[in-house]
Formats: C-alpha cells, structure tokens, sequence
C-alpha cells in the first residue's frame, strides 16, 4: 500500500525482493548474515568514535545498495527509526556540556544551547541505529521465506518461533484489511493529510482494523485446528552450513570487533 509504505516498511515489498530478485547477497548463505548482524550489532556498541560509526554506516549502506536494493524505499523507511533517534537523542545534544553551537535558547528551565559535543552524541546514535536497521532490512530483502522461516525455527525457542511465523503470516491479512478501510474512507472524500485534524478518522480505522484481525484470527485458528494444527508448523527445508570463505569473514569481523574493544579498553589509541 502506497500510502502507509512510503514510511513504513510494506512486508510485501520485502517478501517480493526477497523471493523474485537475484542480487549479489541473495546468494549469501542465511546463517552468515544471521552472523553479521550480530557483529554489527556488537560493533555499534563498542565503536566510540565518530568516523568509525560513520565508515560502518557508509558500508552498510553500500551493501544495500550493490544488493540490488532500492534506496529511495529507504529514505522512507527512516521515518520510523528517526523518531525514535530524535525522541531519544535529541534532548540528549542540549544536555551535553560542551562548546555552544551559536547562541543559547532562554526557556523557563534556564538558558540551553546545542554544542559539538551534543551534536556530535546525536550523530553517533543516529549512526548506530541506523547501521543495524539498514542491515536488518538488507538481510531481510535477501533471504526468501522459507530460509527465513527455518532460522526462526532453529534460533528461537518454543513456542516464540510459531508466535513469529503466524504473526510474519498474519500480516499480510492485516495489511489488507487496513489497506480496505483507507480506501473506503478515500472514495467517501477522507482526508489523511493532517493527522489532528483527522484524530477521530484515524481512531476509528485503528479500531476497526483491531476487530477485524481480532475476528480473522478467531476464524484462522479454527480453520487450522481443523486440518490438524496441533501448535506446531512443520518446515519443509534446510540451510546447510555457510562455505569457508564466508565463516572466515564472520570471524574476521568479530575478530576485529572484539580487537578494537580491547584495546579501546587498554587506553591504547585507535
């Protein structure tokens, strides 16, 4: 749906991408980018500086982008992850002592200002959040489902892994049954433009959205109790063991994760 995934990521896009197109990553094994993740998710914890976040970025991005993926998609998916960086961050640059940036702000509170050092915080939050998100999306368009799914099974434990595969599949419904009412509420002359001035029009979708998925799973689970679901979806597949070359690169990385943390620990300069 145009309207909600210019912002927010469309699992229909991420699911076609995953399963129709035949980029570089596609061909990656699964268990690798499961490995990656989390090397990125332990670098952006331990790197402390700047360029080294903003060089992890540009090269996360890069990979997006010789993947074969489309970064105006992007752009649009950030929405999300900047609210929720400029929430946490941005009272975060006020609060940093440091060089002001220009001149101070007179609030009741007393005189705040943004510094460099607030600046620079902000962007250094701003770089790992964004680093895992552009990773996760990546991995996510160039993994088909039913790799996907079988990961899920093995890594996470009962009954999580079925809670996350109905829920992976129950989206789709919802999607459509929310996609169904904007366009109702569209060809009866809506508004969306202004989201307070339209508060009441956006509950009400909200909550018929909630009773129709309230309704379609009651009928789901009933339809699948009768052809047999005993709590359990049996997965037809496998993912073998990554290659050597691509072990080697897993544990290259961590190799250098974990390198870098401690001789950061060690006051040793980088």
């Amino acid at each position: 749906m145009t309207t909600l995934s210019n912002h927010v990521p469309d699992p229909r896009l991420i699911t076609a991408y995953a399963e129709r197109q035949d980029g570089p990553l596609h061909h990656v094994n699964p268990w690798t980018k499961v490995g990656i993740v989390g090397a990125l998710v332990l670098a952006v914890t331990v790197f402390d500086r700047l360029a080294l976040l903003a060089g992890l970025y540009g090269a996360v991005l890069a990979v997006y982008g010789l993947s074969g993926l489309p970064y105006g998609r992007l752009v649009g998916w950030y929405t999300l992850p900047m609210l929720f960086i400029v929430s946490v961050a941005g009272p975060l640059a006020f609060l940093e002592p440091g060089t002001p940036i220009g001149g101070t702000l007179s609030t009741p509170a007393g005189d705040v200002s943004v510094t460099w050092a607030g600046l620079v915080l902000f962007a250094e939050l701003g770089f790992r959040s964004l680093t895992v998100v552009t990773f996760a999306l990546t991995a996510s368009m160039t993994t088909t489902y039913t790799d996907a799914a079988y990961l899920m099974g093995r890594l996470l434990p009962r009954p999580i892994d079925q809670i996350a595969l109905l829920t992976y599949r129950f989206t789709f419904v919802m999607i459509e049954v929310l996609e169904n009412l904007v366009k109702a509420a569209l060809s009866r002359g809506a508004n969306f433009s202004e989201f307070w001035s339209n508060k009441r029009l956006y509950a009400r979708i909200l909550g018929m959205t909630m009773l129709s998925a309230i309704e379609q799973s009651e009928r789901l689970v009933k339809s699948m109790e009768a052809r047999g679901y005993d709590g359990d979806i049996t997965l037809y597949g496998d993912v073998a063991r990554p290659p050597a070359s691509e072990l080697l690169l897993v544990v290259a990385s961590y190799v250098v994760v974990v390198g870098y943390a401690v001789l950061a620990g060690d006051g040793v300069g980088l």
